[in-house]
């Protein structure tokens, strides 16, 4: 045998399936009655699918589910007057553990609102029950009633039942340890209240006499904004955050392509660090609550809002308490910071006192956007504000445009130190190169004559002197010889039998301060 190559498929037993459902399939037990409800729910959504497209020609009569609770006798039952299953039915989605009848139903009617994963859903059931059993009769015409009951172990029983009137009874008897923790009234409305509130079929609790209607079939993010006013928005906050002071704003979102996103998100007020509260958004899935825990449907900073997310196109896993990140997610996630960007830029734009009022509640908010999701940062360069010291605000470019002429002011006193310091360093580049011709001309007049001048004749008044240029000055051939009495000093006869004895004075041109020119006069 192990020189010979085998293939084959690998055998599963069911023998352990029980345990591993009530331990692991969903991490809430408390979800058993969602998923229940909703098997309901979906099953009354089906039959109202079949009358609208004339398939059903009954009467539809009350269609509604009930949950009626027993607690002496630890039962709880899940009543819907919905499509029913037959025998066949029965055995091909429940006794095949998670075949869903929703898949194949959609295929037909696809444009009908249809929750249902009913095999999964209804084998919850087994995570509180030492019993289950199922009464459900047919829509279809001459269909018969079936009993189906299962101890929690892989053996069921089916056969005839009584009943009389179409849809489903599903009885839950509770075990022991459950029976404490969801045998009583309050704990049932409490969970009720939490997972059905908005599913699209009325839901009723307790016996006929005294029923109690749990949910609202309609909630406001179903309705069309056109059709709301403010008032409507701020009293559906009250009904889901009864304690919260009321918002600040609110976004109605409402998406059918490339994906099917409704709901509506409130800014709550925030004026505090300590004021902050995460998970206040609702996610749910065709009206049925999922998770208030939104990390993967929406950038972090929005945690901080409150509201209601609802699409059927977020994926869920088996136990519905956790998201899976896919493209739809990615681009829920992205297209809900664009509808909050564009909300708040229309605000800032439209009503800036409105916004500014609102500010010290949405600063915190929008920072933390600022800092942690890169592209909300760039819209919010938009409508971001700043507040002085006398309370005034300012847009981040107005800020920028009422602090140009001190930030100028600045600059220019930084360049004018450097223009001073450049000037210094050409003056004294200019010294050097007046030196160094200063020297050149010294050594070509060496045999000039040395010129006194007599400090008893008055000095001549020097002109103003202009401003050092960087071109060395050039010198002027001097002008024709002439006498000038008052500044002439006679230098001092010397044996020189062959030359003309001159007489010299100097004087400082005007346009040269610094160059001496001599006179001479050559007596004859």
């Amino acid at each position: 045998m192990a020189n010979k190559t085998q293939t084959g498929q690998i055998g599963v037993t069911t023998e352990n399936i029980f345990p591993v459902i009530k331990q692991f399939l969903y991490s809430d037990h408390e979800i058993f009655l969602r998923e229940l409800v909703a098997n309901a729910v979906d099953a009354t959504q089906k039959m109202k699918a079949l009358a609208s497209n004339g398939e059903f020609n009954g009467e539809l009569g009350d269609l509604k589910v009930s949950v009626e609770l027993d607690e002496k006798g630890e039962t709880l039952k899940i009543i819907d007057n919905g499509i029913g299953m037959t025998a066949e039915e029965v055995d091909k989605y429940i006794n095949q553990i998670a075949f869903s009848s929703a898949g194949e139903f959609l295929e037909k009617y696809k444009d009908q609102n249809i929750i249902g994963h009913f095999g999964l859903g209804f084998y919850s059931a087994f995570m509180v029950a030492r019993k289950v059993t199922i009464e459900s009769l047919s829509w279809k015409e001459g269909s018969e009633a079936v009993l189906w009951s299962c101890e929690g172990d892989p053996e069921f029983k089916m056969g005839p039942a009584k009943k009389e009137d179409r849809g489903t009874v599903v009885t839950l008897f509770l075990d022991d340890e459950s029976a404490k923790d969801y045998g009583t009234k309050g704990k049932i409305s409490q969970l009720l209240g939490k997972y059905c509130k908005f599913m699209p079929v009325p839901i009723v609790f307790g016996k006929e006499q005294e029923w109690k209607i749990i949910n609202s079939i309609e909630p406001l993010w179903t309705r069309k904004p056109s059709d709301l006013k403010d008032e409507d928005y701020v009293k559906f906050y009250k009904d889901l955050y009864p304690m919260k002071e009321e918002p600040l704003f609110h976004i109605h979102l409402n998406v059918d392509y490339p994906f099917n996103l409704t709901g509506i998100l409130y800014f709550p007020k925030i004026k505090e660090r300590m004021a902050i509260e995460k998970n206040n958004i609702q996610l749910y899935c065709d009206q049925m609550f999922v998770t208030d825990h939104v990390e993967n449907i929406v950038p972090d900073f929005l945690t901080l809002l409150h509201g209601v997310i609802d699409s059927p196109d977020i994926p869920l896993n088996v136990s519905r308490s956790y998201l899976q990140v896919d493209e739809n997610v990615k681009k829920i996630s992205t297209y809900i910071t664009k509808k909050v960007a564009d909300r708040l830029e229309d605000i800032f734009k439209n009503d800036r006192a409105a916004w500014e009022s609102k500010w010290d509640n949405l600063k915190l908010f929008i920072e933390y956007g600022m800092l942690s999701d890169e592209k909300f940062g760039e819209r919010a360069m938009k409508f971001a504000l700043l507040k002085n010291t006398d309370g005034k605000f300012f847009a981040l470019e107005d800020y920028r445009k009422a602090i140009a002429d001190t930030q100028t002011d600045k600059d220019k006193k930084e360049r004018k130190k450097k223009l001073k310091q450049t000037r210094k360093e050409k003056e004294k580049a200019n010294e050097r190169k007046l030196e160094e011709s200063s020297k050149r001309g010294d050594t070509k007049r060496n045999n000039e004559p040395t010129i006194i001048i007599d400090p008893s004749e008055p000095t001549p008044i020097e002109p103003p002197k202009p401003e050092v240029t960087t071109t060395p000055p050039k010198i002027s051939p001097p002008p024709t010889v002439q006498t000038t009495p008052s500044i002439v000093q006679t230098v001092p006869k010397t044996e020189q039998p062959s030359n003309p004895k001159p007489s010299v004075s100097t004087v400082e041109t005007a346009s040269m301060p610094d160059q001496k020119v001599i006179y001479a006069n050559f007596a004859e």
